[in-house]
C-alpha cells in the first residue's frame, strides 16, 4: 500500500524541477533568455513557456479541468513550435505568471484527486491515465526540460547548479575545469584514433 505521503512526495520533486527550471532565467538578459542555443532553436524561456503547456494540458484538460486563459501554444491552431520561443510581443513577466499560474491549476488539480483518478489526454490516441502516471510523467518531463536550461544556460554564461547557492557540481574554479575539459577531448580523441 502506497502511504500517505506519497502524493505529497511526488509534488515536492515535481516543485523541485519547476523552481530549477525558472532559476535559469535569473539574472539573464531578454536576449539570453530567448537566443536560440542549438540548431533546433532551444532557449531558456521556450522551455518555459513549454512546460507551461504541458502541466496546464496533462493536469487540467486531461481531467476535465482546463486551465482558464488564453489558449494554449501546445493545442489549437497554433503554429508547429510555437510553445517552444517567445515572440517578441510576449513578456518575460507574461510566460513566467502564466507559468505558476499553471502551476496553482496543477496543484489544485493534484490536491482535489486520489492518485488512481483517471484522466484522458485529450489528444493523440487519447490515452486515459491514472493522476499517479501524470505526476510521474510531468516529474520526468519538467527535469528534462530542466537539464536542457541547465545545459543552455552553462553556454550563456557558465552558471551552473540546482540552484541559487548550490552548484552540485564537484569542486573547482576555471582553471580546474578547462584542465578537466581539455582532459575530457584528449580522451575523446584518443579513443575515435583507429588501432
Amino acid at each position: 500500500m502506497i502511504g500517505p505521503d506519497f502524493k505529497k512526495d511526488l509534488q515536492i520533486y515535481l516543485q523541485d524541477a519547476r523552481d530549477a527550471l525558472l532559476w535559469k532565467l535569473d539574472g539573464l538578459s531578454e536576449y539570453d533568455i530567448r537566443r536560440p542555443m542549438t540548431p533546433t532553436g532551444t532557449n531558456l524561456l521556450g522551455l518555459v513557456k513549454h512546460a507551461t503547456g504541458a502541466e496546464a494540458l496533462y493536469f487540467g484538460a486531461t481531467f476535465g479541468r482546463p486551465f482558464a486563459g488564453t489558449p494554449l501554444w501546445i493545442t489549437g491552431d497554433a503554429e508547429p513550435n510555437a510553445d517552444l520561443w517567445a515572440t517578441p510581443e510576449e513578456t518575460r513577466e507574461q510566460i513566467v505568471d502564466r507559468y505558476r499560474a499553471a502551476w496553482v491549476h496543477a496543484d489544485a488539480t493534484i490536491g482535489s484527486l486520489p492518485l488512481d483518478a483517471v484522466g484522458r489526454v485529450p489528444f493523440g490516441n487519447r490515452s486515459e491515465l491514472t493522476l499517479h502516471r501524470v505526476l510521474v510523467h510531468m516529474i520526468a518531463e519538467i527535469q528534462r526540460h530542466a537539464g536542457h536550461a541547465d545545459i543552455v544556460r552553462e553556454q550563456l554564461d557558465g552558471t551552473t547548479g540546482l540552484r541559487d547557492g548550490d552548484g552540485n557540481m564537484a569542486p573547482g574554479d576555471r582553471p580546474q575545469w578547462e584542465e578537466h575539459h581539455t582532459r575530457v577531448e584528449q580522451a575523446a580523441r584518443t579513443a575515435a584514433q583507429p588501432t
